[in-house]
């Protein structure tokens, strides 16, 4: 699972989750694949009948505010975490990128702290914070001395209540997200590929596959009773979910929550979009040109299964088997015995989260970059040959073994992720998107279930070229620049059809 990038309190750059990735966003380092299949290694020694319990307090204010509280002691700190059930694709038409936006304004002042001070009061106080923009929430946490938690709940709570919403705010982030696009897409090689690139060909919905950055006049249209409104709708408690792990005392922690967010009236909520896709039964292939890129570069993502279903959890041990260290088949074929990259990177909800943190359709990715003599097709029939055995043959128990050894290893490694934030992370996910929070326990249980012969019915119906999408990446200029758009997906009249599903 992919950690979220921290950035020191002191630092002025509050991300997009994703947006920070360098260069090398088709291709993951051979030192991070080496660490990666020692970890795999060094979890075979994992006793697997120890006791997996993460303990869970949950409970519902009046204004609708989800609320989780899990105790963890291990350190002395605490992680406040804030889940706003507004995503960049549940947003409104004509207000395509309001959710990046507002992940920059709620950094801008509110009642009682001024421009920034939230940044400042979490630096002096030794703390670190993110905030980040997802497919389905926009959230905010701040990592503190546990003695602070009061603090920071009076903060939050703070902003929560309402921002200092002004036009010199609004102008300045409007610059500040510009600014932010040319900076680390348009003037980066492999800028937005594959994770802001792929939603966009591999969807037909419009919440799906619209840029989730933004269509710019979108944002410069923009004006304060736009987004007082937002703010109003998507911004108030019973859109919420916030979480508070760490070490406290529970009782303590729950006053505290009720003091000082119970009293923040709630809101009339717009209904959510309906995210549905139709069944894919054809393969999509696209190709994009790069002027900045050094190497060609080759991405496939497959439509996942609905969430929570015994697919769904067939799919996290596929992706292990496939993707997952250098161990994993298509390292094995496309690294070692092809040589056709240097590495594979990929995984659900890859680049962007984890195969949990998301509500409704997902992409299963795998990306890399790759020599030019290196054709398309051999690429794809390579991965054909790897992903056809998965359903001709069922795994045999040692390799099923490995498989769930593997996300044992991921799933510690995720909830004891920075001081607790992994776990909070978790935790407001399952609160936000089934309100049942305690279903962080019965992840590995799901998994156990999966049997081989689900595995291959898994690859089947789901990893067949019709549910496929290809792009590619060409290095240099369009052929023909007046043309330049012809590599963009330009949607059928049945993919046009599919695209009112959201309206």
């Amino acid at each position: 699972m992919k950690k979220l990038s921290l950035i020191a309190a002191s630092v002025m750059t509050i991300l997009l989750t994703g947006c920070s990735e360098g260069p090398s966003n088709a291709e993951t380092s051979p030192s991070m694949e080496k660490k990666a299949s020692q970890i795999a290694k060094a979890s075979e020694n994992v006793d697997m009948g120890a006791s997996f319990n993460v303990p869970v307090e949950y409970f519902t204010l009046d204004n609708g505010l989800k609320v989780v509280l899990s105790k963890d002691n291990t350190s002395p700190t605490v992680t406040v975490a804030v889940y706003y059930n507004i995503g960049f694709r549940n947003e409104p038409k004509n207000r395509t990128g309001f959710a990046h936006l507002f992940e920059h304004m709620m950094f801008q002042g509110s009642e009682n702290l001024g421009k920034m001070e939230f940044i400042q009061l979490v630096n002096d106080n030794g703390g670190v914070l993110n905030g980040s923009t997802r497919f389905d929430y926009t959230n905010y946490f701040e990592i503190i001395p546990a003695h602070k938690l009061e603090t920071f709940l009076w903060a939050e709570a703070d902003r929560m209540k309402g921002l200092a919403i002004t036009q010199e705010n609004l102008t300045n982030q409007q610059g500040v997200v510009k600014n932010e696009v040319k900076v680390n897409v348009l003037n980066q090689p492999y800028g937005g590929f594959p994770w802001l690139d792929m939603p966009q060909y591999a969807y037909n919905n419009w919440y799906n596959s619209h840029n989730f950055y933004g269509d710019l006049a979108d944002l410069d249209a923009a004006n304060l009773e736009d987004v007082d409104s937002f703010f109003n709708m998507y911004y108030s408690p019973n859109n919420a979910v916030l979480a508070v792990v760490g070490d406290i005392d529970v009782a303590e922690a729950k006053a505290m929550v009720e003091q000082y967010f119970a009293a923040i009236p709630s809101a009339e909520l717009a209904p959510q979009p309906d995210l549905s896709e139709l069944r894919q039964e054809k393969e999509k292939v696209f190709n994009k040109y790069d002027k900045l890129a050094p190497k060609p570069a080759y991405a496939f993502s497959y439509k996942m299964p609905e969430r929570n279903t015994p697919e769904y959890y067939a799919m996290g041990i596929i992706d292990q088997i496939l993707v997952q260290g250098e161990d994993s088949l298509l390292y094995q074929e496309l690294v070692k015995d092809k040589q056709i990259t240097g590495s594979v990177s990929g995984g659900i909800n890859h680049l962007l989260g984890n195969m949990f943190n998301y509500n409704g359709p997902m992409l299963w990715t795998s990306s890399f970059t790759h020599d030019e003599n290196v054709s398309r097709d051999t690429i794809t029939n390579a991965i054909d040959n790897v992903v056809n055995k998965l359903q001709e043959q069922p795994l045999s128990d040692e390799e099923m073994s490995r498989a769930i050894v593997k996300i044992r290893s991921s799933l510690f490694d995720a909830v004891d992720g920075f001081y607790g934030f992994g776990r909070a992370d978790l935790l407001a996910s399952f609160a936000l998107f089934d309100d049942e929070p305690s279903k962080i326990n019965d992840i590995e249980a799901n998994f156990k279930k999966v049997t081989p012969e689900l595995i291959m019915q898994t690859v089947k119906e789901y990893l067949r070229p019709t549910n496929r999408t290809i792009l590619t990446i060409t290095p240099g200029e369009a052929p023909n620049e007046d043309n330049a758009e012809e590599s963009e997906p330009q949607p059928t009249e049945v993919e046009r059809n599919n695209n009112e599903l959201g309206e």
